[in-house]
């Protein structure tokens, strides 16, 4: 009997990552007056702590913090941590997404890294999502690899949906009146070729998403565990309560 051997892709994963921790979180307020977003607790661990262990696990060796509101709070919390360099860009003021890695990238180097707001927070399923996410980069094709969660799973407040995605996970954005199957969580890979004449100053990392989709280089990866979408005191209350029970609610919401 002859046994084929398969070979498979050996998935590298980004050794730098940048979070963004720099907004105000106006929509907790008033929570966020005196507490930054990133460390608002859930399961008595802060959300930005909870993003780092998840680039701890998969290797992340450098991460990137930008700050602006109350930055000297996070800044604080995060000089005890040995587990992984932390380096921190401060803003003078709020560059929005584009503008914060923008004015970041000569911390990030010349390699493809992850992106994640200060606020995402997530459950693995069987496999370690940001894995499952540098399981689907491909540098060839790929400006920009956006992790998306099926809009009607999502737990939380939430709008009409984001993207729709071809057969090959290339993405269109969401046609204005209509409603996309795929919410973005707010976490990517991206490639310093992004930033490529990037305006200077603030502007949204969505700017360069539209281009990468013009340029038919956006592409996503789905996620398949369950995503908490903190937008409102209501959601970061959701996301408590589920989490007090093992992420079992009252009515499934998937």
């Amino acid at each position: 009997m002859l046994l084929t051997r398969l070979k498979t892709k050996k998935t590298t994963i980004p050794e730098t990552a940048m979070i963004l921790a720099a907004g105000r979180g106006t929509r907790l307020a008033p929570l966020t007056d005196k507490t930054p977003k990133p460390l608002t607790e859930v399961d008595g661990k802060a959300l930005i702590d909870h993003i780092l262990e998840r680039l701890v696990a998969v290797g992340v060796k450098r991460v990137v913090v930008n700050v602006f509101h109350l930055g000297e709070q996070i800044e604080a919390h995060l000089a005890g941590r040995t587990d992984v360099e932390i380096v921190i860009s401060r803003e003078d003021s709020l560059l929005d997404t584009g503008g914060g890695v923008v004015n970041a990238l000569p911390l990030l180097g010349s390699a493809p890294f992850f992106v994640i707001n200060g606020d995402s927070l997530w459950v693995d399923a069987m496999k370690p999502t940001l894995e499952r996410l540098a399981e689907a980069w491909h540098e060839k094709t790929m400006d920009a690899l956006l992790l998306l969660h099926p809009s009607a799973r999502v737990s939380g407040s939430l709008g009409r949906g984001d993207f729709t995605m071809g057969p090959l996970g290339d993405l269109t954005r969401r046609e204005e009146r209509r409603v996309a199957p795929y919410t973005y969580m707010g976490t990517s890979i991206l490639h310093p070729r992004l930033f490529e004449g990037a305006p200077d100053g603030a502007f949204s990392l969505n700017r360069l998403y539209d281009k990468a989709q013009e340029e038919e280089r956006l592409f996503g990866a789905l996620h398949d565990g369950l995503w908490y979408h903190i937008s409102t005191i209501e959601d970061l209350e959701t996301a408590r309560e589920f989490y007090a029970r093992g992420h079992v609610p009252d009515v499934p919401f998937f």
